[in-house]
């Protein structure tokens, strides 16, 4: 694998793609609660399958092309991030398997999954972001 150094500028933009990512994946999640309550379940449901769910999976593409571009430091087996990608597996499931069904389902056992699930969410999110920027195992 061709190492790059990791201050070219092609690792910078694969970076900025990687938070900007992250942004668009995890900041919507915020707005769900109270675009819920004055029922915009529609617009919460574009928004999910048009813009979050495809942002979430092109954070694994940049992430993963950051660690490619990386010198040997960042190989798969290092703890910090082999724990980042298990938390984006897990994120990617409750995405797709508690909020995505209950978006637009209106009774009281899916706002529980919804706010279960953006709970679930803004939590690997925080954990993440302590591995991104403390790598434990390094």
């Amino acid at each position: 694998m061709f190492a790059v150094l990791l201050d070219s500028v092609g690792y910078r933009i694969m970076a900025l793609l990687h938070i900007l990512t992250a942004i668009v994946a995890f900041g919507p999640l915020f707005l769900y609660p109270g675009l819920r309550k004055s029922g915009e379940t529609q617009t919460i449901a574009s928004m999910h399958m048009k813009m979050t769910f495809p942002a979430l999976i092109l954070l694994w593409v940049f992430g993963m092309g950051l660690s490619g571009m990386s010198e040997d430091a960042y190989e798969l087996t290092q703890t910090w991030l082999l724990l980042s990608i298990l938390i984006w597996v897990a994120l990617v499931a409750v995405s797709w398997f508690l909020i995505r069904p209950s978006i637009t389902d209106v009774s009281d056992s899916a706002k529980a999954k919804l706010a279960a699930g953006t709970g679930i969410t803004h939590l690997g999110l925080v954990v993440t972001l302590v591995l991104m920027i403390w790598k434990p195992g390094l």
